[in-house]
């Protein structure tokens, strides 16, 4: 995946976010749990993309 997509999904997400903490009025606890899920599972999606998500999973403690 090029990196220029990575980019614009990261800045796309961002901008979503700061527009759905923005605008939409939500209590304090559940803007904190989308902010939350939302950072995990871009997380996630970097590291499927840079291919870490199935080494992290072969890691035994």
């Amino acid at each position: 995946m090029p990196l220029l997509t990575i980019l614009l999904v990261i800045i796309i997400v961002g901008v979503l976010l700061w527009a759905v903490n923005t605008y939409i009025p939500m209590d304090h606890k559940i803007k904190n749990i989308f902010n939350i899920v939302v950072v995990v599972i871009t997380v996630i999606w970097l590291l499927k993309v840079f291919g870490l998500f199935s080494y992290l999973t072969n890691v035994h403690v």
